[in-house]
């Protein structure tokens, strides 16, 4: 165990890469290339602590919604489970905060023979979730599992809420690649929806499904001033969707302040965040599912990949036909 940026983290390394866990939230805070020296993740500007230690009442810095306990301990990579986006008022009422429990639950954490193994149970929603991290080289390769405890086949949102920040983001710099084809925009406060396709916008969210025609998806982020790529690949199957999500200075509250600049490549089986009840009854978007099931007494396992790479004359392009084609899908 170790502590990363005030927090109890663990990590595991070879000679190319880093990787860093966060014990409470279990997010994955750090893809570190050693070689530069760049950790493509998002740290947020504000001070993190503990989830487990939020206090409405003593930390009103991270402000006074269902969001607040997220925000107090978010990093990096985080996992959304079971719902994408906010609780109904219901549920926020009830201690449900924002992504639901595995984005703020305390995890058991082990590390042996270079793979790290993150568990959790979440009580409110019945679920165990396991991750499994092991590095090949520049590759990171990771294993989700989800087990449903309850008698009854439940809907879930399950989504990778991967958020990239300064230095490695810049404003008009850094560049993206995704294999998508139809995409929708959300106007953030107004809740209203206009259908596009190739869809390109500057801020708020947008959500992209992730061609049809392919069986593994995979986006790729470019940081020209440093020379770093870092990129993620899955099965399409699993998740395809893609959500992009920007904040460029603009929201004011605590603890955001108009002082953060961040990107979320947000792949999961869900196209909008949203509350449980809009998701079910929004159904599918595009002709595609907007949730997954997983059965009474079950337990469903998914396969990603990270990949980072630093160098000159690296480029996104190189970054995704050398991640696929040294990864393997094997269940």
């Amino acid at each position: 165990m170790t502590r990363y940026r005030g927090r109890h983290a663990t990590s595991i390394e070879n000679e190319l890469v880093r990787v860093t866990v966060l014990h409470e939230g279990g997010h994955i805070a750090e893809i570190l290339d050693k070689r530069s020296g760049v950790n493509p993740l998002w740290t947020p500007p504000w001070d993190s602590i503990e989830p487990s230690t939020y206090d409405p009442r003593k930390h009103p810095e991270y402000g006074a919604d269902a969001e607040s306990k997220l925000l107090s301990g978010i990093m990096g990579h985080n996992l959304c489970l079971d719902i994408f986006g906010g609780p109904s008022a219901e549920e926020a009422a009830a201690g449900l905060t924002v992504h639901g429990e595995a984005s703020v639950a305390v995890y058991e954490v082990t590390a042996a023979d270079g793979e790290l193994t993150e568990r959790a149970r979440l009580p409110k929603a019945q679920l165990r979730v396991e991750r499994r991290i092991r590095l090949a080289g520049r590759i990171v390769e990771i294993a989700e599992a989800v087990e449903n405890e309850a008698s009854t086949d439940r809907p879930i949102a399950w989504t990778e809420h991967v958020t990239l920040g300064p230095p490695f983001l810049e404003k008009g710099a850094t560049e993206f690649r995704a294999p998508v084809t139809q995409s929708q925009v959300l106007a953030e406060g107004c809740g209203d929806f206009g259908r596009y396709t190739d869809a390109q916008v500057s801020g708020g969210f947008t959500k992209h499904l992730v061609d049809p025609a392919r069986d593994t998806a995979f986006f790729v982020a470019w940081s020209p001033r440093s020379q770093v790529a870092l990129g993620y690949l899955w099965r399409r199957a699993d998740f395809p969707w893609l959500g992009v999500w920007e904040e460029n200075y603009s929201r004011m509250g605590a603890p955001w302040n108009g002082r953060t600049l961040t990107r979320g490549m947000e792949f999961g089986a869900s196209p909008m965040p949203e509350t449980r009840r809009q998701m079910i009854a929004r159904g599918s978007l595009f002709g595609v599912p907007a949730f997954r099931w997983i059965p009474a007494r079950t337990r469903v396992e998914v396969r990603y990949f990270a990949a980072i790479q630093s160098g000159q004359g690296r480029c996104p392009a190189q970054l995704a036909r050398t991640a696929e084609g040294e990864v393997r899908f094997e269940y």
